[in-house]
């Protein structure tokens, strides 16, 4: 069990939660659960209620503090998770425009940028370094500088060499790429734009490093393009102002392609469609499998199906694990090591949505599993959000003492 000093600060916005509970014979505070410990359950009623969909994070540089950025129907909340047990709700950031079900938030160096489906919005700039000594608690925050070149927004993407932000599905481009140039992150500038196939629901943008060597050094983006058809498209935006097509891809049984992510040598992809469950086209939740070392040519190879009939939102890969939201069945945990072999295999779940694992949009939204400490920060659309931990050592057996993942090696000894 980890030990924290409480800030003084804290008893003024204390709220009943319950301690760390590791999962033990698949509970853990009541919730089912495998090889995934449960630090706490935060309300919507901390946070003025509402429903909350994207989570982020910021690291303070100064000390290492843990900050959780939490999409919320009217704004961002925000969270000082140094004591998981027992985070400190911090006061919010209020939308720009109306209220919405959609925002989503990224940052770039020690500001987060806000961009939402609530028509008017634009993209809010906030500096997160206010969040060190805010003058109550909670505070309503302000923004500090304002984009209007779009309105609405439904996702956002930030290539962090370039300082070059993606917004997706706006109202501009034909809801395809919107580039703004955030290199002075308090003066963004509108820098260039992709539109040649349409709406880009979500995207993954890099300088790339990976096994095609027509593309290193270059910066690429892929694309996951809704139902237009439904296809991966990857893009090269090495120029921004002459954005060109790599490859259009469509594939076998595609419904809404949602969002995807890399794998961490850059040669397969995982995918998610996220209606395919919802028109029963595939009974369990699917996460499709591509191999991505040519990228003129992408490859949908297989899928790998999960143990529940929920819908996939989003997944983040680190090392050889695949964290993925999936709405009712909460936060899985999926072992890519075998990808080769086309042999993936969850290791870990928290489902934190005890009612059903039914092909419903309920539960989850997202996960953020980048802290340095492993808590992760899960939304639950209706019910707050949780803060959880994989348990690496419970994956662990007599056979197996050492196991690659999460960007380190993990070992019994």
């Amino acid at each position: 069990m980890r030990k924290y000093l409480l800030p003084l600060v804290f008893l003024l916005c204390q709220f009943q939660s319950i301690a760390q509970t590791p999962c033990e014979a698949g509970q853990a505070a009541g919730y089912s659960c495998q090889n995934i410990d449960f630090w706490t359950h935060v309300p919507a009623s901390v946070f003025g209620g509402g429903t909350t969909n994207e989570v982020w994070g910021w690291t303070d540089p100064l000390d290492g503090k843990e900050y959780v950025l939490l999409g919320v129907s009217n704004g961002v909340s925000f969270f000082d998770i140094a004591n998981p047990e027992n985070p400190i709700y911090l006061g919010y950031l209020p939308t720009h425009s109306v209220n919405s079900l959609w925002r989503t938030l990224r940052t770039y160096q020690n500001y987060m940028f806000v961009g939402s489906e609530a028509g008017s919005h634009g993209l809010q700039v906030f500096d997160l370094t206010r969040l060190r000594n805010p003058a109550t608690i909670p505070s309503t925050f302000t923004e500090d500088a304002h984009y209007p070149g779009f309105g609405k927004c439904h996702t956002l993407t930030i290539d962090e060499d370039a300082g070059m932000l993606y917004a997706c599905g706006t109202n501009t481009f034909a809801g395809g790429l919107h580039i703004v140039n955030i290199t002075n992150p308090l003066t963004p500038v509108l820098a260039g734009g992709y539109d040649l196939d349409g709406y880009t629901h979500e995207a993954q943008v890099m300088t790339y490093n990976g096994p095609d060597a027509d593309y290193q050094g270059h910066t690429i983006v892929f694309c996951y393009n809704g139902n237009n058809p439904a296809n991966l498209t990857i893009v090269d935006a090495t120029d921004v102002s002459d954005v060109s097509t790599v490859s259009i891809t469509g594939y076998d049984g595609s419904a809404y392609c949602h969002q995807g992510w890399l794998t961490e040598d850059g040669r397969f992809l995982l995918m998610d469609d996220e209606l395919d469950e919802y028109y029963n086209i595939y009974q369990n939740t699917r996460t499709l499998i591509w191999n991505v070392e040519d990228l003129d040519n992408p490859e949908y190879l297989s899928d790998f199906i999960g143990p529940t009939e929920a819908i996939d939102h989003n997944q983040y890969i680190i090392g050889n694990l695949s964290y993925q939201s999936n709405y009712t069945a909460g936060l899985r945990v999926v072992d890519v090591q075998n990808i080769d072999d086309l042999n993936l295999a969850e290791v870990a779940y928290f489902d934190h949505y005890p009612n059903s694992d039914d092909n419903v949009f309920q539960g989850t939204w997202m996960n953020y599993p980048y802290f340095a400490s492993g808590v992760i920060p899960v939304t639950d659309i209706y019910n707050g959000m949780f803060l959880l931990e994989l348990n690496m050592l419970h994956i662990l057996n007599d056979e197996q003492t050492t196991y690659e993942g999460m960007g380190a090696t993990y070992s019994l000894d």
